[in-house]
């Protein structure tokens, strides 16, 4: 099992959990409105063959929620911070959806702190054009996933519509420890996600304005194509092929979350990369 730590900066908090039985470093980046324990199947399997911390972003699970600074710089100086903490110079990365985009970035900026990078269904790779700001509130209701938000006016009525969300399809334990880790009951009594309305619109207007991709980038890396993912179409393909000179594809079972629907396969994808890369 991991333990749960907290790293003190000096604007926020940032809180992880951590699997520390071996000494090659893993770092575990959840997607947006996701937390930590997503990764505790993951974690649980590879933790006899590395140090593995997986972080709540900040905005996120039980790290700290500002009003404002959700840019990739900030993340990405959230998961320096980190390293410097835990005494890692370089690290491989599996991140999924958001982060994925994040890692890109990462990797382009600071290549010699990524060992290798595994994109689990990235989104949002390209710089958007502006004029899809207007479109933001539109696409929060269209997202599935932000429907967990809440507000509900009882846990009952929250999980009711967790069960409909993809990304616990199955109701396992796991999912069911994923959404329990997701949601408190807040000050006046209803019930309702702790990712935060500010970290969403911030995170997504970032979003918008940075691009994944402006040069070649060299970090080894694995882009895990859920069978239902989003990532189906070559052209949403082809940015990866284009900036990743070294970049191994690979089909998975499951949908935009293969390590809750279909953990087992994804697993397996994972740890054999990895082992190629000690």
């Amino acid at each position: 099992m991991p333990f749960r730590q907290t790293l003190s900066k000096s604007d926020i908090e940032l809180s992880y959990l951590e699997w520390k039985q071996a000494e090659e470093p893993l770092l575990l980046l959840h997607g947006l409105a996701d937390n930590a324990l997503v990764w505790s199947s993951l974690g649980d399997d590879l933790a006899p063959q590395y140090h593995i911390v997986a972080p709540d972003m900040r905005g996120h699970g039980e790290s700290s929620k500002p009003e404002d600074d959700y840019t990739f710089a900030s993340a990405i100086a959230d998961l320096e911070a980190l390293m410097d903490h835990l005494g890692w110079s370089s690290t491989h990365v599996v991140s999924h959806s958001w982060t994925g985009k994040l890692a890109a970035i990462w990797a382009r900026k600071n290549p010699q702190r990524l060992r290798s990078m595994v994109l689990v269904d990235p989104i949002f790779i390209w710089k958007m054009p502006s004029l899809l700001r207007l479109t933001f509130p539109l696409l929060y209701r269209y997202l599935s996933f932000l429907k967990g938000m809440g507000p509900f006016a009882s846990y009952s009525e929250a999980e009711a519509q967790a069960r409909q969300l993809k990304q616990y399809q199955g109701w396992s334990t796991l999912q069911q420890n994923v959404f329990q880790g997701g949601i408190e009951q807040k000050p006046d009594g209803s019930w309702g996600s702790k990712f935060t309305i500010a970290a969403r619109d911030r995170i997504f207007a970032d979003v918008m304005c940075v691009p994944g991709f402006i040069s070649p980038v060299d970090t080894p890396t694995l882009f895990i194509q859920p069978e239902q993912g989003l990532n189906r179409l070559n052209w949403q393909i082809k940015p990866y092929k284009t900036y990743l000179n070294n970049l191994r594809l690979c089909q998975v079972p499951g949908n935009h979350w293969p390590f809750l629907t279909e953990p087992e396969a994804f697993n397996r994808t994972v740890a054999a990369f990895l082992a190629e890369r000690k």
